[in-house]
C-alpha cells in the first residue's frame, strides 16, 4: 500500500483508507471514499498540486492532502 501522492501517471488504485482529521470534507463529499477508483492524470512541475480521476470526477488537490490517502495498486 502506499500514498496517493506517491501515484504515477495512469497508474489505477483504489483508495484504502485516510485519516479524517487530515482530510477536507469537501474531498469526501466527491467520492475521496475507501473503494473508489482513482488514478493520477497530471502533475505539476514539483508534483504539488496533483490532478486526479476519482471515478467520474476530476479533482486537484495539494501533495501534503495526498500524503494521508492511503491506496491500493490494481
Amino acid at each position: 500500500m502506499i500514498t496517493l501522492d506517491q501515484l504515477d501517471k495512469d497508474q489505477p488504485a483504489v483508495i484504502d483508507s485516510f485519516e479524517a482529521e487530515n482530510l477536507p470534507l469537501k474531498l469526501i463529499e466527491m467520492g475521496c471514499l475507501p473503494g473508489n477508483n482513482v488514478s493520477l492524470i497530471h502533475t505539476t512541475l514539483f508534483r504539488d498540486p496533483i490532478y486526479l480521476r476519482i471515478d467520474q470526477s476530476h479533482l486537484v488537490i495539494r501533495k501534503e492532502t495526498a500524503k494521508h490517502i492511503m491506496v491500493k495498486l490494481k
